[in-house]
């Protein structure tokens, strides 16, 4: 599809648009396993981070509206009634509009997202800041958010993107490698892979505008949440940030020199890395990472002692050669096919 013209977009502030709600106050803690989504300030799975039965006569939060995230202004559209995280400050906030459907409200919420994500948990927002947003949507003649134009919008990409994963599966016969065997592959502490140091807090008030990269508890970006000229505690490149709290278990390699948030631990290497090598283990140390919540931080010692499995050569060891030309072919297969998907779109 042909990039969306903005020009003339209309901006509006998130409050007049929405009526702007919290959940009740509720924690995952209370509650036994069911077939209820509870929705809290997660970045991914739709916000949801797992399945609840409510309590006898509870109210659910209503459906066909948009959750906020205060921590990194994750954005979803919530088709179906849920139960949502409330009662504290990373309580989610809950947008309300009877024009909205799932189509628009997809459109809308990554609108949201993409002004909200300026928020870390060391700057979280709240009901009233969310509220205050401007966001810029397209209008109608007489100037009101054109809902019908995104809805047909979001219906076009569906078919185009439809179309393009047609493709995309035509492409893959120019070459892709098989499954990877795990046959051999053993489970190794992160303390015999890395030297966990944490990260050292700095307030906005403090930071100095400047080129060095602050890596904060966020899960786009890389991690970068501003750029500043302090140089106090910086950490070198060629190793991986990993959050234990905020955006718990995201992790990025970083191949620049950097602060650390104290929300955040950098990952120093007892070995020779580089970016393939890097490349391999985050989807690794990411998976390892979720079984831990906002609720419970991922604390230093847990993570010194968290498992994640790696092939290992014939001393048992790990076999960082093998990881890095796994990734590699990976590399090339992958700028292939996205050659060959730019054609076909």
């Amino acid at each position: 599809m042909k990039q969306i013209d903005t020009k003339q977009w209309k901006e509006f502030v998130i409050k007049d648009l929405f009526t702007v709600k919290r959940p009740s106050a509720r924690s995952q803690a209370n509650y036994e396993d069911g077939d209820v989504p509870f929705v809290a300030s997660g970045n991914f799975n739709n916000g949801v981070l797992k399945y609840l039965q409510p309590k006898e006569n509870e109210i659910l939060d209503s459906g066909n509206c948009i959750t906020v995230s205060p921590i990194d202004g994750s954005s979803f559209y919530q088709e179906d009634d849920f139960l949502g995280r409330g009662g504290a400050g990373s309580s989610i906030i809950l947008l309300y509009n009877p024009n909205l459907n799932p189509y628009n409200g997809y459109f809308i919420a990554t609108v949201i997202r993409t002004v909200c994500r300026k928020y870390a948990y060391s700057d979280m927002a709240n009901k009233d800041t969310i509220g205050s947003e401007k966001i810029k949507l397209p209008v109608d003649e007489i100037g009101n958010p054109d809902f019908l134009y995104m809805e047909s919008y979001m219906k076009n990409l569906e078919l185009a993107v439809s179309s393009s994963l047609t493709d995309l599966q035509s492409a893959k016969k120019f070459g892709v490698s098989g499954e990877i065997d795990i046959s051999n592959w053993k489970m190794f502490e992160i303390s015999d892979l890395f030297t966990v140091q944490k990260g050292k807090r700095l307030t906005k008030a403090d930071m100095k505008e400047g080129k060095i990269r602050f890596i904060g508890a966020s899960a786009i970006n890389n991690g970068i949440t501003a750029y500043i000229s302090n140089d106090e505690h910086l950490h070198p490149q060629n190793t991986i940030t990993l959050s234990y709290n905020g955006s718990i278990g995201e992790a990025f390699y970083q191949d620049e020199i950097f602060w650390a948030s104290d929300d955040v631990n950098v990952l120093y290497p007892k070995f020779e890395i580089n970016r393939e090598i890097a490349f391999f283990i985050i989807p690794l140390l990411k998976t390892a990472g979720k079984r831990y919540a906002f609720i419970d931080k991922w604390k230093k010692e847990d993570m010194e002692k968290s498992k994640i499995p790696l092939p290992a050569d014939i001393d048992g060891n790990p076999d960082y050669k093998c990881m890095e030309k796994y990734i590699a072919i990976e590399l090339r297969i992958t700028e292939n096919t996205l050659n060959k998907l730019t054609a076909c779109v």
